[in-house]
């Protein structure tokens, strides 16, 4: 089961390298987590939506929660659910993450947009506030190489985590002043009759 995660985990990052190109400066990926997550009076980022579906229903397995959440119709991507084991995951550097007893993450199959989400289910009793600060500390906004998240939410209900580094929306930003029609104006055209012509 490890061999086959590094293997998604390798393939994943080779798809980001080649998708590399675009930089975010966003200062909210600099936020802590409560501000980053803050409710607003615009319409819920794609965290709080997720987050809200996770409050509003996080029976079953961790497994079953995951598919749910990617399923969301806020999703805009093919995406999938898979079970994970303690150790070193996606979206936290070096840091082995440890201490549940049953997780798995939802992510894109195959894409640079930095998104990763997991639910986590720890054991009765479990200390939540210190594995929930865990993530929180080691989580990376960069992890996914050339993107980089803007917003980290970590939240529970009862014994169950909810983690989750993603845009705040899927949609494009609107092009600015001349960037969509890539700044030429008139005195950069070719007319049609000095232009070139292959025969």
């Amino acid at each position: 089961m490890k061999k086959i995660i590094a293997l998604l985990m390798a393939t994943l990052m080779l798809v980001s390298f080649a998708a590399c190109g675009a930089t975010t400066d966003d200062a909210s990926s600099q936020m802590p987590n409560d501000e980053v997550s803050s409710e607003s009076t615009e319409a819920a980022t794609v965290g709080q939506t997720l987050l809200s579906a996770f409050k509003a229903d996080n029976s079953g397995t961790a497994m079953e929660v995951a598919e749910r959440l990617i399923g969301n119709e806020i999703i805009q991507f093919m995406g999938g659910a898979t079970p994970i084991e303690a150790g070193l995951l996606s979206g936290f550097d070096n840091t082995e993450i440890k201490g549940f007893k049953d997780g798995a993450m939802f992510a894109p199959m195959m894409s640079s947009i930095a998104f990763v989400g997991y639910v986590f289910e720890l054991e009765d009793g479990a200390d939540v506030e210190a594995f929930k600060t865990t993530l929180k500390d080691s989580a990376n906004l960069r992890w996914n190489i050339c993107v980089e998240a803007e917003e980290l939410i970590v939240e529970n209900e009862g014994n169950k985590v909810f983690f989750i580094m993603c845009p705040k929306s899927f949609e494009q930003p609107e092009a600015e002043d001349g960037a969509g029609d890539m700044g030429l104006t008139e005195d950069d055209m070719v007319p049609a009759e000095d232009g070139i012509t292959l025969e």
